[in-house]
Order: structure tokens, then C-alpha cells, then sequence
């Protein structure tokens, strides 16, 4: 998983990526590619 201050440019290079709130935290997960994962933070 990576970190970074932004995550509007991880979301953009899959299809399949997708914003979650969990926690207070904001990440990018993936179900079909699972390499594509962040957190913002």
C-alpha cells in the first residue's frame, strides 16, 4: 500500500479504482487489480 498526499492521480489509473473513507482515513482500493491500493496521509 502507498502513501501519498494525493490520491486524485491513483484513482485515475485504473478503471476499477475507488475512493473509500474508512476511519478518518481516505484510500483507493481495487478488487480486480489489488497492486493499485493507497492511502492518503
Amino acid at each position: 500500500m502507498r502513501v501519498t498526499s494525493s490520491l486524485k492521480t491513483k484513482k485515475i489509473r485504473d478503471r476499477n479504482c475507488r475512493v473509500v473513507r474508512r476511519r478518518g482515513r481516505v484510500y483507493v482500493i481495487n478488487k480486480k487489480n489489488p497492486r493499485f491500493k493507497a492511502r492518503q496521509g
